[in-house]
This record gives C-alpha cells, structure tokens and sequence, in this order.
C-alpha cells in the first residue's frame, strides 16, 4: 500500500496493490496497518457506509458536517471515474482554504481518508461513476452544511469540459467566506480533540 499525505493537514491518499490475473483482479482498497501507519490511530468506528452512483459532469458537495460532532471518511471509487476533492475550511488550520484531488477510479483503486471537520466534493468524470464510503457518524441532516463547489476564491479543479450538474442545495451554498462570516464552519482545535 503506497501511501501519500495530501496538501490539506491530515487527510491521506492511499494506493493498493492490484492482483490481476486471468479471472479477473483481487484490490483490498482498505488496509488497516497501512491506515494506522499513516493516520497515528486506528480506524474509527464506522457508523454508516454510503454508495452514491453519478452521471458524467455531477459535482457533490462541497459538504461537511457540524463539529461537533464532525465526521470523517474514508472514500474510493468502485466503478467509473471521480476527481474526489478535500478542502480545509477548519478555522485555525494551518492548511485552511488550501484544498487537493485525488483521481479516484478501479483501475489504480486510490482511497482518501477526509479526517474531521474538512470538505469534501468530487466531480464524476464518467456515467456511473459509483462512490463508497466508510463514516464516524450517521446521517443527521440538520448537522449535514455545504459550501459552494464554484466559490472563485477556493478555485476547485472543475475540469474545464465538465458542465457542472449539482443539487439545489449545492447549487444554493454560501462560499467559504460567507460560511466563515456566518460563523458555521469548524474550528481547528475542536476537530484535532474530536480525532484523538
């Protein structure tokens, strides 16, 4: 498992060995030693797994959770193709507003691991693009916010040939300034407690 910090502070890339062979290939996109050896502590408990499924152009997110409770994630790509983006919106961070992506796809089975309190988004690349995620907490969803994925100032890597296509709701979410004026987003201090 070859395993890669990203620009934003504690959020991880990791890349399995594939094991093609005449039947087909055997991946294992999740890898506990390598997960501890990168992260400093165990998988969290997961509490809830989702699969979304997308067609070509979808942008989802930039979401995140309220902190607490915070959740974090590990996220890979079982079919498709997905630019997955994490973006650190935690006040104080010493990464915040910065923000990388990670081409997720079944060929090379990359996975990312979002620790608490950053956002998330990805853009589907190809129709059904299928998304599988591990999460700390359950879906509550007046605790569930998000943020504009086409904030300028964030300056997220939509492919240029990608015509977004996005939830009301995304399509209505305040930039990452507004959020900070308004005082929703997660403080830094808070989501370093919540991790340990």
């Amino acid at each position: 498992m070859e395993i890669r910090e990203l620009a934003v502070e504690g959020a991880v890339e990791f890349t399995p060995r594939v094991f093609p062979d005449e039947r087909g290939l055997f991946v294992s996109p999740f890898q506990e030693a390598a997960f501890e050896k990168a992260v400093g502590h165990r998988l969290f408990r997961a509490a809830q797994t989702n699969h979304s499924r997308s067609r070509r152009g979808v942008v989802r997110g930039v979401h995140f959770t309220v902190t607490p409770p915070g959740t974090a994630k590990y996220v890979y790509c079982a079919q498709g193709a997905a630019l997955d983006i994490v973006i650190d919106i935690r006040v104080g961070s010493p990464t915040y507003g910065q923000w990388d992506a990670v081409l997720l796809d079944p060929v090379d089975f990359r996975a990312m691991y979002f620790p608490v309190g950053v956002g998330h988004a990805f853009v589907a690349l190809a129709d059904d693009t299928v998304m599988s995620y591990m999460l700390t907490s359950g879906y509550v969803a007046e605790n569930e916010l998000a943020l504009s994925a086409l904030d300028p100032a964030l300056g997220l890597p939509i492919p240029a040939d990608i015509d977004p296509v996005m939830s009301e709701r995304d399509m209505a979410a305040p930039t990452l300034a507004e959020a900070r004026a308004a005082g929703l987003l997660p403080d830094y201090a808070t989501c370093q407690e919540l991790t340990r």
